[in-house]
């Protein structure tokens, strides 16, 4: 899509989804006059921010987060809602492409005009998550979507990034699948706000009662420190059941914990590590950008290979570098 112009703003607003989808090109280019552009745009669509329910969908390749969102996404348009869909696809590590295929996995949805998804290639980003993602949120709510559901590439510790832009994490499970998670339980566990058992539906269903019995004793194990207790569901998303019981347990939440003041505190808190992952970010670009930096960095790396300094001296000479301005 062509980015000449910059995206009409009030076309945004108004719920034009050609003017989001080019504002969202803008942002994710990689071109530097493009960043100002960005930045201008959000900037004067950040009054017309903050009014979603925001979410993050992940779990094991195969769980079935598309046919989940799909049937999620469909049943709150019914409900008068407006739904985006953000799904982040793994990106080749060889050259940098992605199979962006989930308008083609989520075909309903994507016919609706209540509905906005947004494939878009991790590159590489920490979780899975792109990493213009946060921005793509702001935008999907200026253009007036109540709903944003962010779907990531798949479950680890780097899901703590997932968490980290959404006001609720769910994490899609398959029965019998205790076993597949068990070095990284713990983790995801105190991340999740619910765990939501998919797939139950014919011979799956005892086994996944007896998945939830398992993750529901285990929760038990772990303080609670917030007003929310999370929450062990199940659902056939292919079969449209239990989608409802979802639905209305995150709705649950956010009363919560709009009423607590917990949703606030959240999201000032994610502005801040927001702040501070964009600030090493600038600060590892300033250093890929600056030659004198790049051979006072190759000649740390030798020295520290071969034990004549510290990594932290190390460090600091490659900073002092930066700090010092050119003749």
């Amino acid at each position: 899509m062509s980015i000449e112009q910059a995206p009409d703003a009030q076309a945004l607003i108004s719920g034009n989804r050609r003017a989001l989808a080019k504002a969202i090109t803008l942002i994710e280019s990689r071109k530097t006059d493009h960043h100002q552009q960005a930045q201008a745009l959000l900037s004067s669509l950040l009054p017309h921010t903050g009014n979603s329910i925001r979410i993050g969908i992940t779990g094991i390749p195969g769980v079935g987060k598309s046919t989940f969102i799909e049937a999620l996404g469909l049943s709150l348009i019914d409900k008068g809602h407006r739904v985006a869909v953000l799904a982040v696809d793994p990106s080749s590590p060889l050259k940098g492409g992605s199979i962006l295929g989930d308008k083609t996995r989520m075909e309903q949805l994507s016919r609706s005009q209540q509905a906005f998804i947004r494939p878009s290639p991790s590159e590489g980003s920490l979780g899975g998550v792109a990493q213009k993602t946060r921005e793509s949120i702001l935008l999907c709510e200026a253009a007036g979507y109540d709903v944003i559901l962010v779907e990531t590439v798949g479950v680890g510790q780097s899901e703590y990034e997932v968490a980290s832009m959404v006001d609720f994490f769910l994490v899609l499970m398959l029965p019998n699948a205790g076993d597949e998670l068990q070095g990284i339980k713990r983790g995801i566990m105190e991340l999740a706000d619910a765990l939501v058992i998919n797939k139950a539906d014919g011979d799956f269903k005892p086994a996944a009662e007896n998945t939830r019995n398992h993750y529901q004793n285990a929760l038990h194990l772990l303080q609670n420190e917030g007003p929310w207790t999370p929450q062990i569901l199940s659902c056939s998303a292919l079969h449209n059941e239990g989608i409802e019981e979802v639905w209305n347990m995150i709705t649950t939440f956010r009363e919560q914990a709009q009423q607590s003041g917990a949703l606030d505190t959240r999201r000032k808190q994610q502005n801040l590590h927001w702040l501070d992952t964009l600030i090493q970010i600038m600060l590892l670009e300033q250093l890929s950008q600056s030659d004198r930096a790049q051979v006072q960095l190759k000649q740390a790396r030798q020295a520290v290979a071969d034990h004549q300094m510290t990594p932290l001296q190390a460090a600091q000479s490659v900073l002092d570098v930066l700090r010092t301005p050119c003749d």
